[in-house]
């Protein structure tokens, strides 16, 4: 048991950060930053689309669900090969595989947040609109001012929950060699070839530590003030 705790404090350097002092961040570090990254991208990305779909019913919203359902019927593993194989031939040039796989993921996670935002806009009183229209707001500042910091209140713990999924599926980029967690933690197994038990409780006890600390800092941040 020793041995193998020794194995995880060796290498501790490198599962956390990866070779940051040669300037390329991994582990620990570099799926925190996919992660948010994937986030900041899929949040407002994922907003607009909402927006759009709730304020044009026709066929925008039909055209958004399908691609939504093309998205979210397809594994994610596949539209990171498709990212990593089709973004060089648009850019026309091989972009870091760590950008790659956070567009991969933020495009994935877009899908889910307007489905989510969706719900929880069609889920308020249809009174609001029909009140905010009498008062002279126009479609978009109902929507920004009034309908959506509603909306987005009530499904915090849906998009909690599909962040937490996002964090957890920065560790499919190890099929692309990223040096995320996975990834590394692949490496120090396969260079120091024993205790793998070890390595691999360290590396699922990390993810779980992380899933957790994101929902507890939702919980704090949305409790209610005394």
């Amino acid at each position: 048991m020793l041995a193998g705790f020794s194995v995880i404090t060796d290498n501790l350097d490198y599962l956390l950060w990866g070779r940051l002092s040669a300037g390329q961040p991994g582990g620990v570090l570099l799926t925190l930053l996919m992660a948010c990254g994937a986030a900041a991208l899929a949040l407002p990305a994922g907003i607009a689309l909402a927006g759009l779909a709730w304020r044009f019913p026709g066929v925008i919203r039909q055209t958004l669900f399908a691609w939504a359902e093309l998205i979210r019927g397809i594994p994610l593993i596949f539209v990171i090969f498709w990212m990593w194989y089709l973004l060089p031939l648009l850019t026309g040039g091989d972009l870091p595989g760590a950008l790659t796989v956070t567009l991969a993921l933020a495009w994935f996670s877009a899908a889910a947040v307007m489905h989510s935002v969706l719900a929880g806009l069609r889920a308020l009183p249809g009174g609001q609109y029909e009140a905010a229209q009498s008062q002279g707001f126009s479609a978009l500042q109902t929507l920004w001012r009034l309908l959506l910091p509603q909306a987005l209140r009530n499904i915090l713990p849906s998009l909690t929950g599909i962040f937490i999924s996002l964090l957890k599926d920065t560790s499919l980029a190890f099929i692309v060699n990223v040096p995320e967690l996975t990834t590394v933690a692949g490496q120090v197994n396969n260079r120091v070839q024993i205790y793998p038990a070890a390595i691999f409780i360290f590396t699922g006890l990390v993810y779980y530590l992380l899933c957790c600390s994101l929902e507890q800092l939702v919980k704090r941040v949305n409790r209610p003030a005394l």
